[in-house]
């Protein structure tokens, strides 16, 4: 593989739809803002056309200038349309290589791979991407760096490989996720945002008068297309999840973790152990009451998310099931710790704090929006059960080398930190809470593209200190 290659020609309709991409904004703006002048469809039209050959020559100069070759122990890759630029990468210095098959890459047979550094986080920090490859190429890739891992002189030696099928996503778990993902607000917030764009063109103002006329006798009806409407978007949002995590499997393949997931766009996910920098626990207030949770990994960089570290290990799960399932391999962790919790005199300031923005708009709206204003009189039960929630499920707990925080924002969060991963330790004491004896402790990780973490409020002050001597003194 010393001899230098080029991505698959298909990678030039991919810089070129990329590049309309880019020009989204500007057409929009053309468009809706430009105005209607004299000739001025015409000259729409030479602006779009011009756009849209820039970016096909681009794409395709972009694909002729990119090559890449395996040597001496590197991956070498040389671009630019205007200025050549070399890119030398060690094979011992790259961390992983992480594939995805998309929609235009799948018919041809080929693979997105992504290569992850130590330097390198999130996808757009990535330390290289080739854009469309051949799978067995990829997989030449994938065995030299193995070996160059493993310490072996020949990188074409092949010695198998210890591999081990951790976790599968049944259908009914895959359906179970899907139902209880919450998406069905993404959907309808980003329909309505969207929807607001066109403010010029919709005469709200007068929709919203004929509607208010309208509810007034038509209440029921009108119940009934708001239902509609909720379930349309939810099950939008259940195929959208179906489709983003369907054929889900973990597997544990010498000292990595690989993850494999996606129907339309099949991605594969490489994560070192080394790389762990802590473990989080999620459970929504759906999945919960069934003994169900998600379980995310926290990484020094790299993921299939967009700028995230923060990586899916486990979709779902029962989470009586996580110590069985995690501890063969991560056994520096304990995955049940008895939690400490927040004492019983900090239950006043949780309800305080929770209740003292829903009686605000409360009374916002009983001055004035009666009589609809008194519905708003329902928030308060939620809040002050929201915030009793809280209250619950703070708490922290201490395990050797291992700090362990609970904490609910939205969801319910259980955060595992090893003490030689935490980067920062902060106790504070408001003048409040000192009166009380009670502080608040947030720890936090590196996880690639900054800080991650917890905190937990209004615990035991002489608690928040043996936490942090405990992490000050080696």
């Amino acid at each position: 593989m010393s001899e230098p290659k080029r991505l698959h020609p298909i990678t030039s309709v991919i810089n070129f739809l990329k590049s309309l991409k880019e020009f989204i904004v500007p057409f929009i703006f053309i468009f809706l803002f430009g105005g209607k002048g004299p000739g001025f469809d015409f000259w729409q039209s030479i602006i779009a056309a011009a756009f849209v050959l820039l970016s096909l020559i681009g794409g395709i100069l972009s694909w002729l200038r990119f090559t890449y070759r395996v040597e001496e122990g590197e991956l070498r890759i040389e671009s630019g349309l205007f200025v050549r630029k070399k890119r030398y990468i060690p094979f011992e210095r790259i961390q992983s290589l992480d594939f995805s098959e998309g929609i235009l890459q799948r018919p041809f047979g080929l693979v997105k791979v992504k290569v992850e550094t130590a330097g390198s986080s999130g996808l757009n920090n990535a330390e290289a991407v080739l854009t469309a490859i051949k799978k067995q190429d990829a997989i030449a890739i994938q065995e030299i760096l193995t070996s160059v891992k493993r310490g072996q002189t020949d990188p074409y030696n092949e010695v198998e490989e210890s591999e081990e099928t951790l976790y599968t996503m049944q259908p009914s778990q895959l359906l179970l996720l899907a139902s209880t993902s919450g998406g069905a607000g993404v959907v309808l917030s980003a329909s309505l945002a969207f929807i607001l764009q066109f403010d010029e063109l919709i005469p709200y103002e007068r929709v919203f008068k004929e509607l208010q006329g309208f509810i007034s006798t038509g209440i029921v009806f009108v119940s009934i297309i708001l239902f509609v409407l909720f379930l349309i978007a939810w099950i939008i949002a259940v195929v959208g999840t179906m489709i983003k995590y369907a054929g889900f499997t973990v597997k544990k393949v010498e000292e990595d973790l690989v993850i494999s997931r996606g129907l339309l766009e099949k991605r594969q996910l490489t994560i070192p152990l080394k790389r762990i920098q802590g473990i989080l626990i999620s459970e929504n207030i759906v999945r919960q009451p069934l003994g169900y949770c998600s379980v995310y990994l926290e990484t020094a960089g790299g993921s299939l998310e967009k700028d995230s570290s923060r990586t899916l290990l486990l979709p779902l799960i029962k989470k009586k099931e996580i110590a069985a399932l995690l501890s063969p391999f991560l056994h520096d962790y304990c995955f049940t710790p008895k939690m400490v919790p927040a004492p019983k005199r900090a239950l006043k300031r949780y309800m305080v704090r929770g209740m003292l923005l829903p009686l605000i708009i409360v009374a916002a709206a009983l001055i004035f929006f009666r009589p609809w204003g008194y519905l708003s009189l329902l928030l308060l039960p939620f809040a002050a059960f929201w915030s009793y929630l809280k209250y619950k499920d703070a708490g922290w707990n201490l395990h050797q080398q291992q700090l362990t925080l609970t904490y609910r924002g939205i969801v319910k969060n259980t955060f595992f930190m090893r003490k030689n991963k935490i980067q920062s330790l902060t106790l504070t004491s408001s003048l409040f809470q000192e009166k009380q004896s009670l502080g608040s402790l947030q720890a936090t990780v590196d996880s690639g593209v900054g800080l991650s973490g917890g905190e937990v409020v209004d615990i035991e002050e002489q608690d928040g200190l043996a936490i942090y001597n405990w992490y000050r003194y080696q």
